[in-house]
């Protein structure tokens, strides 16, 4: 029998839970001023309760029964080992423990299920602990406002439900978080290096000022909680909902890195056969296919690359040509042991149908499917659960507002992936990725630990960070268009195939010719016009299925920073080196 401390609980009445035993509605957060509403109200409570004070102080508010039921999810940690999430039959020690005990528990992989829990009305009406913020409750609260701003959170008399006061960016506040960006630049290249609010920058230098001032108590007493708790908050964003299956890491080359390393070690210990294919995207990233060359195609792989389309014009596109080349994979009774698939390619800027493809994999045999989504985060819906894939990477510092650099890795549980490791070993060499990614010696761990402070920025904005990529994929569609119209081509892919960036092509007067004449022009635009824009060199363009002489695209990114007088100045610039007949070939090497 474990004993465990109660980091965080939520509960909802018996009356709230449907057929299927799942909770009708969403619980509500206590606030002071609500502690003597009637218990059939959905509850959440903040971190470090006493859990029997907790439970038996609520029945003493029940004046019609002397017994009642909640249907209890619970957060606990063993007092002397990580947090694990798991539901399980319980008992209470004491009216005024402040522990319980588990009995049953002899697994250290987080379980689920469900608690059902009777208990007689107490005699004495305990006070409720004063509530903290932020708590791990809020985390587990989806409704919980995120900033652990309780009074913003009213119940509905006739409906008993959450009534959220929101406070909303306005356009002054929102120019003064990104006032550090320079104004002379038009600046629509969020995709390579994210933003950073001004807020949650100075949330990053309190902590940088906390670990200098005394870094033996930041060590041995801040970090740890404070990892576990940035993983807590990012569960509902990434629709995961085993918090041990996440990691934190710089980013997605260092995700890369832990799974490529993984699978080489396969090959090295001969679980998989000399020859055995790995399969990417022939867009995949730069540095990731590098890294599948230096790690498992030296350990005796061979690479098969998927040839996408572009200009592409559905998902059906991409679909055939990756079953194809899963089918070259296969051949000659080869096994297909890993698939490199992008969720957003980087350059082109495509949305790829992952949740299809991995479906294939799954049909196909592929042993292992690793998602590269270091754009994807804070431009499509992300839920890890459902995709499916065994490894889930996203970069937090691109589109969620993360300064740089931070990433998650999520691994799918399974006898594959139990023997991840970080290439950096350091003293948690061992304890699991979590662990090990939170420990690689002295650095600056602050990008992973303001994760709470840019939900709360995320969340000033109507419709959260759904909102936020809804219009910013509305906009950047709008000034995309705008451009094709000015420049005489079109978009290189469909509107539903894009995030919050479009790849627009350029005039084909201009002459790119080269993937150095695309980097010799957008130094032009930089340097004498002041708009930061990638180019992309389109060497493997379709004849006859894009418009005449287009060889090169501009990808346009939109984020909340943006104007549309950035998109105009980079419309105006190009038509200038039209009027002026600049070509790419009068620029010096």
């Amino acid at each position: 029998m474990a004993q465990f401390k109660v980091d965080a609980i939520r509960f909802s009445h018996d009356s709230d839970i449907d057929s299927n035993h799942r909770t009708k509605h969403p619980p509500t957060i206590l606030s002071e001023s609500d502690q003597t509403r009637a218990p059939k109200l959905r509850r959440s409570f903040s971190s470090l309760l006493p859990l029997a004070s907790l439970l038996h102080s609520l029945s003493s508010r029940n004046s019609q029964s002397e017994t009642f039921e909640y249907h209890i999810d619970l957060l606990l940690s063993p007092l002397s080992s990580p947090i694990i999430s798991f539901a399980s039959p319980f008992q209470i020690v004491s009216p005024v423990a402040t522990s319980v005990e588990i009995p049953n528990f002899c697994s250290e992989r987080p379980q689920t299920g469900e608690i059902q829990l009777s208990f007689p009305q107490s005699p004495l009406p305990l006070p409720l602990p004063k509530m903290e913020t932020p708590s791990n409750a809020s985390l587990l609260d989806p409704t919980t406002p995120q900033n652990g701003n309780h009074n913003n959170h009213h119940i509905d008399e006739q409906t008993e439900q959450p009534i959220t006061k929101k406070k909303r960016l306005s356009e002054p506040s929102i120019n003064s978080e990104f006032a550090h960006h320079d104004s002379t630049v038009a600046r629509i290249n969020n995709g390579s290096f994210g933003s950073c609010p001004a807020s949650v920058l100075r949330a990053q230098s309190d902590l940088q000022n906390l670990f200098l001032a005394q870094p033996d108590k930041f060590y041995f007493e801040t970090l740890k909680p404070s990892l576990l708790k940035s993983r807590l908050a990012l569960l509902p964003f990434i629709g995961c909902s085993d918090p041990s299956s996440v990691a934190l890491v710089d980013n997605v080359t260092t995700a890369a890195s832990i799974v490529l390393q993984h699978v080489a070690w396969q090959f090295m210990e001969g679980r998989f056969n000399k020859g055995d294919v790995v399969l990417m995207l022939h867009y995949a990233y730069g540095s990731v296919k590098k890294s599948i060359r230096a790690y498992v195609e030296r350990a005796g792989a061979t690479i098969v690359e998927v040839p996408l389309p572009f200009p592409v014009s559905s998902d059906q596109e991409i679909i055939d040509e990756f079953r194809k080349s899963l089918a070259l994979g296969k051949s000659n009774g080869r096994k297909v042991r890993l698939a490199v698939i992008d969720h957003i390619t980087s350059m082109p800027s495509v949305v790829i149908p992952v949740r299809e493809l991995v479906q294939i994999c799954r049909e196909e045999g592929v042993d292992q499917v690793f998602i590269d989504a270091a754009h994807s985060i804070g431009q499509v819906d992300v839920n890890v659960d459902s995709i499916g894939a065994d490894y889930y990477t996203s970069n937090l510092h691109k589109w969620f507002f993360c300064p740089p650099a931070v990433a998650f890795l999520h691994t799918r549980t399974g006898p594959h992936n139990t023997n991840l490791h970080h290439p950096v070993v350091s003293h948690e060499y061992g304890n699991g990725l979590p662990l090990e990614s939170g420990w690689i010696g002295t650095r600056d761990y602050s990008p992973q630990l303001v994760i709470p402070q840019v939900i709360d920025f995320v969340n000033k904005f109507e419709g959260g960070i759904e909102g936020i990529r809804r219009r910013n994929h509305a906009k950047v569609v709008e000034m995309g268009r705008m451009l094709g119209d000015a420049w005489g081509t079109e978009l290189g892919a469909p509107e539903e195939m894009c995030g919050s960036m479009v790849m627009v092509g350029l005039p084909g007067c201009l002459e790119v010719g080269s993937e150095s004449d695309a980097m010799r022009l957008r130094g032009v635009l930089r340097g004498e016009y002041k708009v930061e824009v990638p180019i992309y060199y389109n060497e493997r363009r379709r004849r006859g299925k894009e418009e005449e002489g287009v060889t090169a695209y501009v990808r346009i990114s939109h984020q909340v920073y943006n104007v549309e007088a950035d998109y105009f100045r980079l419309r105006d610039a190009v038509l200038k080196l039209v009027e002026d007949g600049f070509r790419c070939s009068m620029l010096d090497d």
